[in-house]
């Protein structure tokens, strides 16, 4: 099959586009098709050996997380899906080797979820690691209807998700971004707010009485968490762990297929999009890595691999 891999830590240039071996497909496995894998930071990141000393990684390894496809196959005692079923998933598995961006990938079942009806295949390529870390942390801190959360990095792409995922719950929005997306934030239901010097007292003016969630999707927001928390408030960040240390929570996505079931649900009601940016074949996938590395594209960047059959 073919495949992007590097057998090295680096910049995008490491990347190569060439054949690979098929992945084997064990007992609770499913052998997917690929249509179309996202791009996330964290997929650089990892590339770059900034995850070196928490994931093991055997080389030459096949980066991505996100995945769109079809069920080619499934593996011993792996019931839960048939051939021709459109899937999407958090790929991540025990260590990097066998990602998303190649023409097959084989996963666990179990994290496993239905394609959203509505959405195209890039758009579902966008929805699992963006969304589950959005979902998984509003309801770790058990956001309510009738509350409100401030959510730090409206604009990108787990910020737009959370936007949406809170109105969907019934709470009250205000989210950081520069003035430039402040309709976008409009759009998705939130108050925008800017973020830098001042936030605090911007958030204030809008709810005297503080807010009673806060969401930190960027890191760098400590200060500003603190000062606008009602009285019993939570907090999470999942880029800055020292909120460990002011009684909030520090967390990372997990791959759980019912949790990315409960989203492409939301997604086929009407109340969740995913706008997408950019669009590289696989051949490509070097540009696409670049251009998510800017960090200035409002939206997923994606990688089509296979969309034509």
């Amino acid at each position: 099959m073919k495949a992007i891999t590097y057998s090295s830590y680096g910049n995008p240039d490491v990347l190569e586009y060439g054949e690979q071996p098929m992945p084997k497909v064990g007992p609770g496995m499913v052998l997917v098709k690929v249509k179309a894998a996202a791009v996330n930071p964290v997929d650089w990141k990892i590339m770059a050996g900034g995850l070196d000393q928490v994931m093991d990684l055997q080389f030459p390894a096949i980066p991505g997380w996100d995945v769109a496809g079809v069920v080619e196959s499934m593996g011993i005692d792996s019931r839960q899906f048939q051939p021709g079923d459109e899937v999407i998933a958090y790929g991540r598995k025990d260590y990097v080797h066998g990602g998303s961006f190649a023409e097959y990938i084989a996963l666990p079942e179990r994290v496993l979820a239905k394609k959203p009806a509505s959405f195209d295949w890039n758009e579902s390529a966008g929805l699992p690691l963006a969304g589950l870390t959005a979902y998984q942390v509003l309801n770790r801190l058990g956001l309510k209807s009738g509350e409100t959360v401030l959510i730090h990095g409206g604009s990108g792409g787990v910020g737009s998700l959370g936007i949406q995922i809170a109105v969907a719950l019934g709470a009250s929005v205000i989210a950081t971004a520069s003035e430039k997306n402040h309709e976008f934030l409009r759009s998705l239901g939130a108050e925008p707010v800017a973020y830098g010097e001042g936030l605090a007292d911007r958030v204030r003016a809008l709810r005297p009485e503080g807010v009673e969630v806060v969401a930190d999707f960027v890191g760098g927001n400590l200060q500003a968490t603190l000062a606008v928390l009602a009285e019993n408030g939570r907090h999470a960040s999942i880029a800055d762990s020292d909120v460990e240390e002011h009684g909030g929570e520090w967390m990372w996505v997990t791959p759980v297929g019912s949790d990315l079931q409960e989203l492409a649900d939301l997604a086929d009601s009407g109340k969740l999009r995913v706008e997408v940016a950019e669009v590289f074949p696989l051949d490509k996938a070097a540009d696409a890595f670049r251009s998510n590395m800017e960090g200035h594209t409002r939206g997923k960047i994606v990688v089509s691999v296979d969309q034509d059959s």
